[in-house]
């Protein structure tokens, strides 16, 4: 429903919303393009191969041919994206975030660390100051 005319308000055209999924890697993307666009030149060939064969056209058997030899192609075009996947995956996929109780856990050895600094610096403190001394007095 849009606003009235006076009020100033409108409806904006384009509601950006967060993505739900991250963006594909370059080369998975570069993969997976070429491997549907293999796939829809293999059905393009399909039914041509397909309505030549109902007309009893000559071109019906090198079509034949040819979309077995594409439906070949296309397999490999898929296949070509799977690995290209488990292949980034591996090299670049592991994303280290250290998890809540990593960060808690060197937080712990910090504040040890510096407590027992503090603890060695009071003791020579108390040593430099007593030095040759045997009472306070």
């Amino acid at each position: 429903m849009p606003a009235p005319r006076g009020t100033g308000l409108s409806r904006r055209l384009w509601v950006e919303e967060p993505a739900i999924r991250r963006r594909m890697p370059d080369p998975v993307r570069t993969a997976a393009v070429r491997a549907v666009i293999i796939a829809s030149l293999t059905l393009m060939q399909a039914m041509v191969a397909f309505f030549s064969t109902l007309a009893g056209s000559w071109l019906a058997f090198p079509m034949v041919l040819s979309s077995v030899a594409s439906t070949v192609v296309a397999t490999w075009g898929v296949l070509d994206v799977w690995v290209t996947r488990q292949v980034w995956n591996q090299r670049n996929g592991v994303v280290s975030v250290p998890s809540s109780t990593a960060r808690q856990l060197r937080r712990e050895r910090r504040r040890a660390r510096r407590t027992a600094r503090a603890a060695e610096r009071d003791g020579a403190r108390i040593r430099r100051r007593g030095a040759g001394r045997l009472s306070e007095a």
